[in-house]
């Protein structure tokens, strides 16, 4: 015989056992009214005794809203995605808000689903990072729900937050130019159109940018893309930018992940980090610091990043016709010691 489950825990049966109104604990769930810190206590004490679940639809039918958000990022896979979920998801919980997480790279499509779910109300809106304009809802669809582009994408339809991706490779560069090098490789990047992302594209612009700003002229021959930006995809660019037999004296990663691959294929290959070759990477995710050695990379403020997208979005919901806002983050280089010392000579 099938045992019966216990019925779900109600309002009422919170009420009850914490000797509130119904309301009472309405006002605890949707934070809607303040509570005294005593009261708000014993509610949260009889939820968790009676494992009530709070309904997030009707939590929501005041203001139309299910206190759902999605969150799309093209690789769940990367280190740097890991922080940047945990931050966003810390700073919407703060808000009252769940998020819904998906991942977008591989399948473009999947954007549309989410868009189309926004429209349906199952979800408030979007946080979306795009890969490519071209392969992007926010590019042709007729009517954007509440939405915040993270990342690289230009665009002018929806609130974006970024940090200057063009400007931080070039200072990246031009660290590197400081501490003498002079040959640098770029692992991440390529003149292919069809396949660079936007970030690819800004960051490469920012290594020319540098170059160029010293009198050095690029070299297509210095540049390897393997996708997806993964440790391994680094290590294997790092193997065939060695076995192209060019000289280089310096490596810019545009991700660490990327580095992190980097480090270990010159490594294998004996070669000394910095002494022989320098290596930069891009985002100071936390095993940067505790790489061996540890990675010069660019940082910024995953939380700031969180909190505006997230500041963005609510006033969206608020007020579907004001016009975009876009908020450039600051970036700085962390110096640490795969680029302390002035490289000994070319390596080819």
């Amino acid at each position: 015989m099938t045992a019966m489950l216990p019925p779900r825990a109600t309002m009422k049966d919170v009420a009850a056992l914490a000797g509130v109104s119904p309301k009472t604990v309405s006002n605890v769930v949707t934070g809607t009214v303040v509570v005294r810190e005593e009261t708000r206590a014993r509610v949260e004490a009889a939820m968790a005794e009676l494992d009530f679940v709070p309904n997030l639809s009707a939590r929501g039918l005041r203001k139309g809203r299910s206190g759902i958000i999605a969150l799309a990022l093209p690789d769940l896979a990367t280190a740097y995605s890991a922080e940047l979920v945990h931050r966003i998801v810390e700073a919407a919980h703060e808000r009252g808000l769940a998020v819904l997480i998906e991942e977008t790279a591989s399948e473009p499509e999947r954007e549309k689903e989410l868009l189309s779910r926004a429209r349906a109300q199952l979800i408030d809106g979007l946080i979306l990072n795009p890969v490519r304009l071209e392969d992007s809802v926010v590019r042709y669809a007729d009517r954007l729900p509440p939405l915040v582009v993270i990342g690289e994408v230009e665009q002018n339809r929806a609130d974006h937050v970024r940090i200057d991706s063009r400007l931080a490779a070039a200072d990246a560069t031009r660290h590197l130019l400081s501490r003498g090098a002079r040959r640098i490789a770029v692992i991440g990047a390529d003149d292919d159109p069809s396949v660079a992302t936007a970030t690819s594209r800004l960051r490469l612009e920012g290594v020319h940018d540098a170059l160029r700003d010293a009198g050095l002229a690029p070299d297509p021959a210095l540049q390897v893309n393997l996708l997806p930006w993964s440790m391994a995809s680094g290590a294997d660019a790092a193997r065939i930018l060695l076995s192209r037999d060019v000289d280089f004296d310096a490596i810019v990663a545009l991700t660490d992940s990327l580095a992190l691959g980097v480090l270990h294929a010159l490594q294998e290959h004996g070669i000394r980090i910095p002494d022989d070759v320098m290596v930069a990477g891009f985002d100071d995710v936390e095993f940067s610091e505790f790489t061996s050695p540890s990675l010069t990379t660019i940082a910024f403020d995953r939380r700031e990043l969180a909190e505006a997208a997230l500041s963005l979005l609510e006033s969206r919901m608020d007020d579907r016709g004001a016009a975009p806002r876009g908020l450039t983050l600051s970036h700085r280089l962390i110096e640490r010691a795969s680029t302390s010392g002035s490289p000994a000579g070319h390596h080819s």
